[in-house]
């Protein structure tokens, strides 16, 4: 009977031995690393590293498709597509973020940025079809034909559809939709629990946390030089030298510049930046503006503001903002010269 109770006794301290240790092992944090996701979307490049538990390259790339099919230019079947084509549509949540965004920031800058440009955007040749639809002799006629459907104040979004007072006002979302990009892929990594990662999509970046060695995040600023086009097909890029690198934890930015995107007509440079108050490329001394602020969308819509603004009135545009600061570069006889907002340093350290 004592050998019979012993065995009992032994076999009931083993299953409790064993439930011991599956609790020790299933209670174990699952490992986590760095995994890096890289490739080419809305025309761009990215570059997006984290640390997670997995590879969530799945979820980025499904992310990508939604978001390519409600605001890209170049989709036929996406919401903005639908909107420009005077196709009966509703409107989703990315296109109304936004319009949103994009609503306050026309408000902001006296509408500097203004997402119904699409029809100059076209005329100048930086839109879907590449080449200048303009004829230099009609001496600015064509200009003061299409301004006529220019203009935020000329569409609404009501119970989510948007509603143009032409049929021939066209939207265009591309000076907002890498930052809008960026803020998306921040908002799903941190619903799967990451809290180091660091998302750039065409230059614009949304960070958190620390690198893979520990350290904050090295951001460069690129230093504006450019490269001669052959052809209004081929637009200048930036060169691969950096005016300047910040370290950060925590950190959403944007750049926009003149020196990204151009052609020459003639001895004529064209810049990218349309100011859709004049219907004209922008000229002045202002190479590049890089902006951080609340958001990744909100700093690409400032950003390109500032370079229809120029320096001045976008100093004052940034300083009411009061979420925002900037980092400008500017044209200065044969060199340029770098100014910042008196809050860049502090913004730096959010």
């Amino acid at each position: 009977m004592n050998r019979r109770k012993a065995r009992i006794i032994s076999a009931m301290l083993g299953l409790i031995i064993a439930a011991t240790m599956l609790f020790v092992f299933t209670d174990e944090e699952p490992s986590r690393q760095y995994y890096l996701n890289q490739g080419r979307v809305f025309g761009t490049y990215y570059t997006i590293r984290y640390e997670a538990e997995t590879d969530l390259e799945d979820s980025i790339q499904t992310a990508f498709r939604a978001f390519d099919n409600s605001l890209s230019m170049f989709n036929p079947h996406s919401t903005l597509s639908a909107i420009n084509d005077n196709r009966d549509t509703v409107t989703d949540r990315y296109f109304e973020t936004m319009w949103t965004e994009a609503k306050r920031v026309y408000e902001l800058s006296d509408g500097a940025f203004d997402i119904t440009v699409a029809p100059l955007v076209n005329y100048w040749g930086f839109g879907r079809k590449g080449k200048p639809k303009h004829d230099p002799s009609t001496g600015g006629k064509e200009i003061d034909s299409l301004m006529q459907f220019v203009g935020f104040d000329k569409v609404e979004l009501s119970n989510h559809h948007v509603i143009k007072s032409d049929p021939r006002i066209q939207l265009d979302g591309g000076a907002v939709a890498k930052g809008q990009a960026c803020d998306m892929i921040s908002t799903l990594l941190a619903e799967n629990g990451c809290n180091n990662y660091l998302v750039e999509i065409g230059g614009e970046i949304v960070c958190r946390g620390v690198n893979s060695k520990g350290e904050k995040w090295h951001i460069g600023i690129t230093k504006p030089t450019e490269e001669q086009p052959v052809s209004p097909s081929a637009k200048g890029r930036e060169s691969s030298s950096l005016q300047e690198i910040i370290t950060v934890h925590n950190l959403c930015m944007a750049t926009s510049g003149n020196y990204r995107n151009f052609y020459y007509e003639g001895k004529q440079k064209r810049s990218h930046t349309i100011d859709p108050r004049t219907g004209r490329p922008v000229q002045h001394s202002l190479l590049s503006a890089t902006v951080v602020s609340s958001s990744c969308m909100r700093a690409d819509a400032l950003a390109t503001a500032c370079m229809v603004q120029g320096s001045e009135t976008a100093m004052q545009m940034i300083e009411r903002a009061g979420d925002a600061a900037c980092y400008f570069i500017i044209a200065e006889n044969d060199s340029t010269k770098v100014i910042t907002s008196p809050n860049w340093d502090k913004m730096l350290q959010k």
